[in-house]
């Protein structure tokens, strides 16, 4: 069918480029972010507090079991697989989602994710009942599945059904509730709530609860337009979804943009990884992504997490109070990631992305100094402090939400499953490795630790500087031209 794409290009086919928040679209961004992206922060968080209380049930199962104590050696082996184990699923997770997304789609990937989330809460918060502690170690893998899952294809769902001008707002709204859900676990897990010996298995069971919403209100809500339309090939659904989305009903511009998306990249076909990586016109997207996501993993933030409360101890913060402390600093985060949804499409995506790097670096170098020096100069633990806020208020701007709204944007309909798969796979891969390799780093070097940290904020920011371009306000042709330059590849532009 051919459309007349340059219809009352005063009138309503500005419309289509300058799309407006509506309730559906509100909607569906708030209901696939808290059932599935609050959740991955929750479950990031969400055995730091009980973390004795875990490990002392370890404790007595095992000796109920073998009327022996646990020897300390196996206990640290089991805790950090329980630790270890959420960002290995999450790898597993990632490597599902080009086949699931394609087959599936989006919304139907996020739907059959949530049981995923469903049967590990089961599992954890009956644990105890069940005087059993590999469930806990084995729903952890699982729950790392659903984040895997849930960290790749709600950016992906949400970045394909928001119009240009709003696309990096929503898509800094998953990432947002991944600060929400780190927070809420900081606040369950206070002693006084549920942080403690009776509280633990109902903490770790609530995680059901966001999936169980998602599951009964997801399905009223529109499939991605451009996945009807590109993949399934039916105009007529995707026309629908995109005039309840926008809230009209000329969509007619934008679907003739799918179009001419569609045309340029039918020579290609679908691309699974191996073609995704192989293919020319689309290396520096992808070296892009890879960059951003180690840069985004490397960088240090599950460290500086992991000091802060050693750092406010060694401030003389009282004992008793340091999780209150926790708290105020995951409160900081969500307030940071919040300013980023207001003012993405005002600054646009680099600026957040260089300022969020140039923080980081220069907080990691002067933290290094502080710790080294607070024996000696007493204030030094103070600026230690400041340097751990300026830190992760840097993160929360750029580093954290910006790389998944690149993805979304650097990439067209046929390749952007393989993107975000391969984008995933790098996140998690990076996660786990520095879980694994800090406490060793911190061993060996100490507070000069973070210089390491430092080097890879600043090397991911000359790269950022000198090679992500601009995509605010962009359509997803836009982008792709403008990276083709840089592959130096030609464009088959539609031939009418």
């Amino acid at each position: 069918m051919k459309l007349k794409g340059k219809k009352q290009e005063g009138s309503e086919g500005s419309r289509g480029a300058k799309g407006k928040m509506t309730l559906s679209l509100a909607l569906v961004a708030l209901i696939s972010a808290f059932g599935s992206s609050f959740q991955y922060g929750y479950n990031v968080s969400v055995i730091n507090s009980p973390a004795p209380y875990m490990q002392d049930f370890y404790n007595r199962t095992y000796l109920d079991r073998t009327g022996t104590p646990m020897d300390s050696g196996f206990q640290t082996l089991l805790w950090s697989l329980t630790v270890s184990m959420f960002p290995l699923g999450g790898l597993f997770g990632s490597l599902m989602v080009w086949p699931m997304v394609n087959n599936c789609g989006r919304k139907g990937t996020l739907l059959i994710n949530n049981l995923f989330s469903i049967a590990a809460a089961i599992l954890m918060g009956t644990s105890e009942l069940a005087k059993t502690f590999e469930v806990i170690i084995l729903s952890r893998v699982i729950m790392g599945i659903f984040a895997g899952l849930a960290s790749n294809v709600v950016p992906m769902f949400l970045g394909e059904m928001s119009p240009k001008n709003l696309r990096g707002a929503i898509g800094v709204v998953p990432q947002l509730f991944i600060t929400v859900g780190i927070l809420a676990a900081q606040i369950l897990g206070l002693n006084s709530i549920l942080g403690n010996a009776k509280g633990w298995p109902v903490m770790l069971g609530l995680t059901g609860i966001p999936s169980l919403l998602q599951l009964l209100t997801l399905p009223f809500f529109p499939e991605s337009p451009r996945y009807l339309l590109l993949q399934k090939g039916n105009e007529e659904q995707a026309r629908r979804a995109l005039q309840r989305l926008r809230g009209w009903e000329d969509v007619d511009d934008e679907i003739e943009e799918m179009y001419q998306e569609d045309r340029s990249e039918k020579e290609e076909g679908q691309f699974s990884v191996l073609s995704l990586c192989t293919f020319r016109g689309l290396r520096w997207q992808l070296i892009s992504i890879i960059v951003m996501m180690m840069g985004q993993q490397l960088s240090g933030v599950n460290g500086v997490f992991y000091y802060a409360d050693r750092i406010f101890e060694s401030a003389g913060v009282d004992s008793n109070s340091i999780q209150y402390v926790t708290v105020s600093i995951g409160a900081i985060n969500v307030v940071m990631t919040l300013l980023a949804v207001f003012i993405v499409e005002s600054l646009g995506r680099r600026i957040l992305l260089l300022a969020g790097f140039v923080l980081c670096s220069s907080s990691c170098a002067v933290l290094t100094l502080a710790l080294n020096l607070q024996t000696t100069i007493p204030w030094m633990s103070y600026l230690s402090i400041a340097c751990v806020i300026i830190y992760i208020i840097g993160h929360a701007i750029g580093p954290s939400p910006i790389p998944a709204v690149m993805i979304t944007e650097m990439f067209l309909q046929s390749s952007r499953p393989a993107a975000f798969m391969v984008g995933g796979s790098v996140h998690w891969l990076s996660n786990f490795t520095v879980g694994l390799v800090f406490l060793y780093m911190e061993a060996g070097l100490g507070p000069y630790s973070f210089l390491i940290f430092c080097a890879i904020c600043l090397a991911t920011m000359i790269y950022i500087f000198f090679i992500v371009p601009e995509t605010k306000n962009k359509t997803f042709m836009e982008i792709n031209r403008i990276m083709a330059k840089r592959n130096k590849v030609e464009i088959q532009e539609s031939k009418e």
